[in-house]
């Protein structure tokens, strides 16, 4: 590895420190998908008993212990239960607006190593070429084949650097977009069915209400 590092050169140690980047932003998404995985679907089960039981402080506790995004917008929309559909539609929506940003975080420098790695290589690359035929021009233009193939290697050494690093970075990349996209997927439907929940529980505690207030009138009338 020492003796790679020497023969590339400067560019080389540009592309380490790149790998290296690379591989703890990496592991640093791998570990953040990791803590907000969630099955959603029993999240919401467990907070529509709660909601429909009318145990909000309940709700309330499941949605924040949840880890997630899902449980944040579910526990947003819980914290302002009070206000009418329209209003819980803006406050999800604007839950879920916040989390994306959190979901994206390192996406971007992770995409930008995988394609600038290959510029310095090639960069690296021609600066090596360039080296050697300048070499070969200071010794009257003459040159043994072992040495030019030793100067061509030595150049190439960069591009097939930066490839290695590129193309498994912008791998990552995509399998984290995709992972963000789904995720931001599950976000929307959470707060949708979190909407649900609170206003179906909501109506039917007023049809309770205004079944209760017209058997008492009809009582009244009755006596």
């Amino acid at each position: 590895m020492i003796e790679l590092l020497q023969q590339g050169g400067p560019f080389v140690m540009v592309l380490a420190a790149l790998a290296f980047v690379a591989v703890f932003l990496i592991f640093e998404r791998i570990f953040f998908f990791q803590r907000v995985r969630i099955n959603v679907g029993d999240l919401l089960l467990g907070l529509a008993n709660h909601v429909r039981n009318k145990a909000y402080a309940e709700a309330l506790h499941e949605a924040s212990r949840a880890p997630g995004p899902v449980a944040r917008v579910c526990h947003a929309v819980l914290m302002r239960r009070q206000v009418p559909r329209s209003d819980l539609r803006d406050i999800a929506q604007e839950a879920g607006q916040m989390e994306v940003p959190i979901l994206e975080r390192n996406l971007r420098p992770l995409y930008s190593i995988a394609m600038v790695a290959p510029l310095i290589g090639m960069l690296g690359t021609i600066s090596g070429l360039t080296e050697t035929f300048m070499l070969q021009s200071m010794d009257d233009g003459f040159a043994s084949s072992s040495e030019m193939n030793m100067g061509i290697y030595k150049s190439l050494i960069t591009s097939a650097i930066g490839l290695t690093i590129a193309v498994p970075a912008y791998l990552f990349y995509i399998y984290f977009y995709s992972k963000v996209k789904r995720m931001a997927h599950s976000i929307e439907r959470g707060g949708i069915e979190m909407i649900n929940i609170i206003c179906d529980a909501r109506d039917q505690t007023e049809i309770v209400s205004f079944r209760e207030e017209a058997d008492e009138l009809g009582k009244k009338q009755g006596s």
